[in-house]
């Protein structure tokens, strides 16, 4: 597989990512394995936190603030990996298919947002910038929708993956015909370089286990 390149043009408010490649998947339903984990972290997360506390660990912490520095409301619209956490402390797993379920099981536990995205579809270098004037995103499961230009997106050149941090686009979503999945850790200022780096490790870690194929490492870019 080619290196992906990935830059960051975005100056403020500070962001940075861990990028890794998961390569020879095989998709399919989630099946005993995943639920198995799907468990196993759900029983460990409940010894840790609550429904109550959450909102003060410093890492759901931060993901809010920054989540009110780029203008959402975090009260009404969670960062995903805190969506994610409460689904499970309420007993409402989500269940797409194993190597969606991976970087959800991985972002329930680390709290990072997790984006997974089909690799043969990324087309050119990416970047992480301000949305431009008159471009258009179509996430999952929504409509094709205009956006803002102070938005910050995850793009190739031809179109964009990813809005910052919590939305991921249908045109590279994860789909039984994946065969090599992008793996992207969402950071932000005040979380540890290192919790991220961890959590893209983690999530690769996870694929291989549950979709089996071969983890090309992950590194920060920042």
């Amino acid at each position: 597989m080619n290196k992906i390149n990935l830059k960051i043009s975005v100056k403020e408010p500070k962001i940075f990512v861990s990028i890794g490649k998961v390569i020879g998947v095989k998709v399919e339903k989630s099946k005993e394995k995943t639920m198995e984990l799907f468990y196993r972290i759900l029983e460990k997360i409940k010894n840790n936190y609550d429904l109550e506390n959450l909102k003060d660990h410093p890492v759901v912490r931060a993901y809010r603030d920054f989540y009110w520095r780029i203008g959402i409301d975090p009260t009404k619209q969670r960062p995903s990996s805190e969506a994610l956490l409460r689904r499970g402390l309420k007993g409402n797993i989500p269940i797409i298919n194993n190597v969606v379920d991976a970087g959800n099981i991985t972002s329930m536990e680390t709290l990072v947002p997790i984006g997974l995205y089909d690799l043969d579809l990324i087309e050119g270098e990416l970047e992480l910038r301000l949305a431009r004037r008159e471009e258009t995103f179509e996430p999952i499961g929504g409509k094709k929708e205009g956006l803002k230009e102070n938005q910050i997106v995850l793009a190739d050149e031809k179109k964009i993956l990813h809005v910052y941090p919590h939305r991921d686009s249908k045109l590279t979503m994860i789909r039984e015909t994946t065969k090599n999945v992008l793996v992207v850790a969402c950071g932000v200022s005040g979380v540890e370089k290192e919790i991220v780096l961890e959590a893209c490790r983690k999530a690769s870690d996870y694929i291989v286990k549950l979709a089996g194929g071969e983890g090309e490492g992950c590194k920060i870019v920042k």
